[in-house]
């Protein structure tokens, strides 16, 4: 089972980006999906999570401007995050909570992690 995440980068303030995970193994359901991040010395900290059935929760700090979203056809969750501020700089990560091999099995994943870096 493998969480892969992609499309971090680096952006000026005002800007925007996309971030995919994707899910992929043995994963006989999907659960909850969401977006944690992560700067140096800091604890990792709730983006946004979305559960299988759609509902949507936000840290304070990213609503109104990030939307989560998932694709349970692709097994894939998203992050669109629009005006950019040089705070949201930090590592992110995508989890997941899958049943595995049993649909009473179920753990929560983490992803590798990608960089989003925003200049102000």
């Amino acid at each position: 089972v493998q969480l892969q995440a992609s499309g971090g980068g680096f952006v000026q303030a005002g800007g925007s980006l996309r971030l995919s995970c994707a899910a992929s193994g043995s994963i006989l359901r999907i659960n909850g999906m969401g977006w944690y991040r992560q700067t140096p010395g800091k604890q990792r900290e709730l983006v946004a999570t979305i559960s299988s059935g759609g509902s949507t929760n936000y840290a304070d700090s990213v609503k109104g401007r990030f939307t989560i979203s998932r694709d349970n056809a692709k097994n894939t969750v998203y992050l669109q995050m629009n005006s950019l501020k040089a705070e949201d700089t930090a590592v992110y990560y995508c989890a997941a909570n899958l049943a595995v091999g049993s649909i009473l099995n179920t753990n929560d994943y983490w992803g590798q992690g990608t960089q989003v870096t925003v200049s102000s």
